[in-house]
């Protein structure tokens, strides 16, 4: 029985080269202190473009109204570092990981650039081993269980935007930001700004600039308004 037995049996996967996992889940710091002549880095390069051609297409078939530019945004969103990072903590790779004696004692089994490469380096090794189907079906799995509607994604990118999308949509017209307070001393100021829109009960959210301040409200509100819309739905089919 493999170091990785029980992982393999979690993902639903096992490798025709054992050697393909190890050197997935070895960190260049383990490589160095054992004296390795190989790490995770060359599947990380590898993986990366798997992700990227299995994510591309996935979105560009899931939604063909969506142009470029919003496909784009989607695909950058969910391959950047805490996404893949996220979806590394959700299989509990980081335990499987061989890391230097220094990188253990920082933790370094949940640093989220450690962890983003090592599942870019996995779904590599599974292409290698498996093809690119069992590759597709790997990363799928985990997308679709943490991210079930990937264009989502897109009112995080832009809360104020979607939010006056939305509330036209409603005819409830644009939504007014108004900076209640500005707190703190003058090289760490905190930002306390409202959210209004007619006939509803406003948010409010404090940032360090007034931008982020709005975008958080704008992200509040547009999330209850979504939650309230909803149960009226449910409501309305009983």
């Amino acid at each position: 029985m493999s170091e990785f037995s029980k992982l393999e049996a979690k993902l639903g996967i096992t490798f025709t080269d054992p050697d393909l996992c190890k050197e997935a889940f070895t960190h260049k710091s383990f490589a160095a202190e054992h004296d390795l002549k190989y790490d995770n880095q060359r599947l990380e390069l590898l993986g990366d473009a798997v992700v990227q051609i299995i994510l591309t297409e996935e979105l560009f078939r899931r939604y063909p109204a969506l142009q470029e530019g919003a496909l784009t945004k989607i695909r950058s969103a969910l391959v950047n570092q805490d996404s893949l990072a996220r979806f590394a903590r959700d299989l509990e790779l980081g335990e499987n990981l061989r890391l230097g004696r220094g990188e253990k004692e920082m933790n370094g089994h949940d640093r989220a650039s450690t962890l983003c490469d090592l599942f870019e380096a996995l779904t590599g090794a599974i292409y290698l081993d498996q093809g690119l189907e069992t590759a597709r079906r790997f990363f799928l799995d985990t997308l679709n269980r943490l991210v079930p509607d990937p264009a989502a994604v897109l009112s995080d990118l832009n809360p104020k935007g979607s939010l006056q999308e939305f509330t036209q949509q409603l005819g409830k017209g644009v939504p007014r930001y108004k900076v209640l307070s500005v707190s703190g001393p003058d090289h760490k100021p905190v930002y306390e700004v409202e959210v209004s829109i007619q006939g509803i009960e406003p948010e409010t959210a404090s940032a360090s600039n007034r931008k982020q301040a709005e975008g958080l409200a704008a992200g509040k509100l547009l999330t209850r308004l979504k939650q309230e819309l909803n149960k009226q739905d449910k409501g309305n089919q009983k």
